[in-house]
């Protein structure tokens, strides 16, 4: 039986509506396709997060090739407002529409059919894992981090994991991700005491107060940059008292914002950043400045050696574009591989995810599919006759 066309694949996912956190029967059809090929499925689902975790070959294997994507996809908003039904997967002037298609049916689809042609056709002397979570566009919290827990808990390795979230900005092979910025979301309040706007020196005005430590925060750069990374930045989000009263100081008024960092800091360095700026903004003052602080990821970077460099040699054989490496964007699943194994991100170009009307090219999700294969093709190649590959 010959390995799944990833465009039909695709267009069968995109019709699974499985918006977080329902499944939809994405991962359903994915288990029957990898069942058939002789993979070992198992359903790892926690707290009603859907997961799939799949293994062709030995467990333990010393050669052990990971993939890493996601099946949920963001809600579709105004289903009116598309071309198209959003879960229709309808092929159109060479495109595939509909939510997912972008982000990241296709990339689930090509790796999958790149694993099933490789296992079918020219089985390695290895292993090839596959995890794919429902949980990407979520919270987060019970997706590919219960993968990796139940992993470790039975066994299972990945020794380089390949994540197919989309990385190209216009043409497919234009970029490899090889590291992703750290995000912190912040919430800094600012406690007072309310009074009259006639009578300030009755009332402890947070305003200033929470003023000054924003200006000393966004004020002042975080950095200049690293050798892979772009600077750091800080954002503001939000500022707000809840006053609608314009005689009455308020006594409380907050601020948000977000921090994407670098590998110049760490979590702990930023918070005790906010902490000095808190304490320089309200020495002196009655006013009282907290913070909540979440991490949804800190900074990390897959060094450019043998794995980066074999990923980049099979995108430039079948695109012709020699890809760049970069650590650009948002964040990704990749920030929880990254504490197994060394990880990459490549997949396709994401102008239009999230978006109405989301879509993908067909031709480029044949050539993904490909690239992929190749990949797995070079790497247990290279594994047999060096006997076993670096992790770097």
């Amino acid at each position: 039986m010959n390995a799944p066309d990833p465009v039909a694949l695709t267009a069968d996912l995109v019709r699974c509506p499985s918006v977080t956190p329902e499944e939809g029967g994405a991962l359903q059809l994915l288990q029957r396709h990898l069942l058939d090929a002789g993979f070992v499925c198992t359903r790892v689902d926690r707290e009603g997060t859907p997961n799939l975790f799949a293994r062709w070959g030995a467990r333990g294997h010393r050669s052990s090739f990971g993939f890493n994507g996601h099946t949920d996809v963001v809600p579709p908003g105004d289903a009116a407002a598309w071309s198209d039904n959003p879960f229709s997967g309808v092929i159109r002037d060479g495109r595939l529409w509909g939510r997912g298609a972008a982000d990241m049916k296709s990339a689930v689809a090509a790796f999958v059919s790149a694993a099933i042609a490789i296992v079918r056709e020219e089985p390695p002397d290895g292993a090839i894992l596959i995890a794919i979570t429902g949980d990407e566009e979520g919270p987060a919290r019970d997706g590919t981090r219960a993968l990796l827990d139940w992993m470790e808990a039975n066994g299972e390795a990945m020794q380089v994991c390949l994540v197919g979230e989309p990385t190209c900005p216009e043409r497919l092979g234009e970029m490899i991700k090889i590291g992703r910025r750290g995000s912190m979301n912040v919430v800094l309040t600012a406690s007072g005491l309310q009074g009259h706007v006639a009578y300030p020196h009755r009332a402890a005005n947070p305003l200033p107060v929470l003023v000054a430590a924003l200006h000393r925060l966004a004020g002042t750069a975080l950095d200049d940059g690293t050798a892979h990374f772009d600077a750091s930045t800080l954002a503001l989000t939000s500022i707000d008292t809840g006053n609608t009263a314009g005689n009455v100081i308020p006594g409380r008024a907050m601020a948000r914002f977000n921090i994407r960092f670098n590998d110049a800091h760490s979590p702990d360095s930023l918070r005790a950043m906010i902490e000095d700026a808190c304490a320089e903004a309200s020495a002196g003052t009655d006013v009282v400045l907290t913070t909540e602080v979440s991490v949804s990821g800190e900074a990390f970077l897959t060094p450019p050696g043998a794995f980066t460099s074999l990923v980049a040699r099979a995108v430039e054989t079948e695109t012709g574009i020699a890809p760049v490496f970069s650590t650009s964007g948002g964040t990704s699943d990749a920030r929880f591989i990254r504490a197994h194994c060394p990880v990459v991100e490549f997949g396709l170009v994401g102008r239009t995810m999230h978006q109405i009307d989301e879509h993908v090219a067909v031709d480029d999700i044949t050539r993904l599919r490909d690239i992929y294969r190749r990949i797995l093709s070079d790497w247990f190649r290279e594994s047999a006759s060096s006997g076993a590959h670096r992790a770097g």
